[in-house]
């Protein structure tokens, strides 16, 4: 018969193994119940502290007929676009970086002035953005077209340039205020309205601005971009002639018409201030002269704001 073992003798190694068990068990529910009110204060933390909040401005505030919206957006959700919408259209939403995205809208001469609404939606929050659209003179101009000047478009040439202004290249090769494109001065502005030979055109405002340079002398990129349009008379460009179309990215467009010579292929990355052409007449032009049209979602906009200001 086995004694009982005494203090100083080992303990067998079934009743060893079983107090460590215990202790084991003891542990377990001592972390479970542990567990359990850390998950607890982190549930009562995540309904303390709010999710960052949608955060939007938009500039310029107020604006006029031809400007183009800037409407800057920190999301709930760092990485996660923004739906941007006005008048019933979403336009694209681009990171600018730090989390942050920008959307630009382009108004025109065509619009309304009054009060406009923007709606930002991030993650179900809708925030409603309000800004004035004030009114704008706009003169008037009478134009004589006459002989080849006075041809219609082709439809190719209405195709070509139509499709061209509705690119959205998310890359944004601009940077900082756009340069003059020509030296020349001015001799039409953005946004006159027209008679074409004693009949006015409705629906219709002068897209872009004319420079009145001299034959020859050199037409260069307002901003960095891409060359995606090369028109020529020769392929029945009637209307717009020798035509150079620049993509800068993320949906804003230059197109230059009337040129006399091209330097550039489409295709082709160019930088601000690189010659692209120079001045001519062809096309449905009067005399030598520029004409540069900005665009932004497909939309003609005054391309003063983008030489004076910028849109970074």
């Amino acid at each position: 018969m086995l004694s009982k073992p005494t203090p100083s003798q080992p303990r067998p190694r079934q009743s060893w193994l079983a107090a460590t068990v215990a202790w084991v068990r003891r542990r377990r529910i001592k972390w479970g119940r542990a567990s359990l009110i850390l998950g607890i204060v982190v549930a009562i933390a995540a309904i303390a502290i709010p999710a960052r909040a949608l955060q939007s401005r938009i500039s310029p505030n107020p604006a006029q007929l031809g400007d183009t919206l800037s409407v800057a957006v920190q999301p709930n959700s760092a990485g996660s676009p923004p739906t941007v919408k006005m008048g019933g259209k979403t336009y694209p939403a681009f990171a600018i970086g730090s989390g942050e995205f920008r959307t630009l809208i382009p108004t025109s001469p065509l619009d309304k002035p009054g009060t406009i609404t923007v709606q930002v939606t991030s993650e179900g929050e809708v925030k409603n953005l309000s800004v004035p659209l004030k009114n704008r003179s706009f003169p008037t101009q009478r134009i004589r077209l006459s002989g080849a000047a006075s041809q219609s478009a082709t439809q190719q040439e209405l195709d070509r340039v139509a499709a061209f202004k509705q690119l959205e290249t998310p890359e944004k090769y601009w940077n900082g205020i756009f340069v003059k494109p020509n030296a020349g001065r001015i001799s039409s502005g953005y946004g006159i309205r027209r008679y074409y030979n004693g009949v006015f055109a409705e629906d219709y405002y002068h897209r872009g601005v004319d420079y009145a340079g001299g034959m020859g002398s050199p037409v260069v990129a307002p901003a960095a971009g891409r060359i995606a349009l090369v028109g020529k008379v020769s392929e029945g460009f009637r209307v717009h002639g020798n035509t150079v179309g620049i993509d800068h990215g993320q949906g804003v467009t230059s197109i230059m018409l009337h040129l006399s010579r091209i330097d550039v292929k489409e295709g082709d990355v160019v930088q601000a201030g690189q010659r692209i052409g120079a001045i001519g007449s062809t096309g449905a032009s009067t005399g030598p002269h520029l004409h540069w049209g900005l665009y932004v979602h497909g939309i003609s906009v005054d391309p003063v704001p983008w030489r004076f200001q910028g849109f970074n």
